[in-house]
């Protein structure tokens, strides 16, 4: 698991501007700690549904957080790579498709 710290009131800093640097600071962690765990969970064949639940949210929310970011990582290779974006799409929904259908077999 990540390594991190929460903030704690009592030790913040003085300056607001250097508060708000540690906050944002501090959810970008979060941010990256709770995408980790969704991964974590869809890969241990956690539902969406469930997985809204735990974080509170809708499973559509839930699922537009995780793709978001997923498909702007895909978007970042494909600029990085002689396939236009639908090549690289049609590559990836293959890819989740293969998945699935191990995941059905077990």
């Amino acid at each position: 698991m990540t390594s991190m710290s929460l903030i704690a009131a009592d030790s913040l800093p003085v300056e607001p501007l250097d508060v708000l640097r540690e906050v944002a600071r501090s959810e970008a962690q979060l941010d990256e700690l709770r995408w980790q765990q969704i991964a974590a969970a869809r890969g241990a064949g956690a539902s969406w549904a469930a997985i809204g639940e735990a974080l509170g949210i809708s499973r559509q929310a839930a699922w537009e957080y995780f793709t978001r970011r997923v498909t702007t990582e895909l978007a970042a290779n494909v600029e990085n790579s002689d396939r236009c974006e639908d090549e690289a799409m049609a590559i990836a929904v293959e890819e989740v498709r293969t998945v699935r259908r191990s995941r059905r077999a077990r």
